[in-house]
């Protein structure tokens, strides 16, 4: 993330690894969901915020890539589609450079291909997201 007093950019990149699987049901093999998203980032500004946690809203544009394997094989299912995220979170710095940042971010496909008699994909979660913060 790139950020100025207030405007920034942001690029994210996500993998969700097991996503379509669920306890002891063992249908499904393995599973993924990746998301590639190009975001614009409002903040608090600096000033109002000082040293505290500093609020931010997320919002942007990219990809998302979902796929899973099944038993024998069947229903495999293989897509990419556009999608879009909107979220918020806030910073907070541990020491001049370093900080911690926390968000929640809800993630949506904008379409999708149709699948047979199964219809079109449609694909809708929320993440929550911890990261490292490191000012230049």
């Amino acid at each position: 993330m790139l950020l100025g007093d207030i405007l920034g950019a942001e690029a994210d990149l996500g993998l969700a690894p097991g996503f379509f699987q669920k306890g002891g049901q063992n249908l499904v093999v393995s599973s993924n969901v990746t998301t590639f998203t190009g975001n614009i980032v409002a903040a608090l500004p600096r000033h109002v915020s000082g040293y505290s946690l500093r609020p931010y809203l997320v919002g942007g544009f990219g990809m998302m890539h979902a796929s899973s394997t099944h038993v024998g094989d069947v229903l495999p299912l293989t897509t990419t589609m556009p999608a879009l995220d909107v979220g918020g979170g806030v910073t907070g710095f541990l020491t001049r450079r370093v900080g911690v940042s926390w968000d929640v971010r809800h993630f949506q496909n904008l379409g999708g291909d149709q699948m047979g008699f199964f219809g079109p994909e449609h694909l809708s979660f929320w993440r929550a997201n911890m990261a490292l913060v490191i000012r230049p």
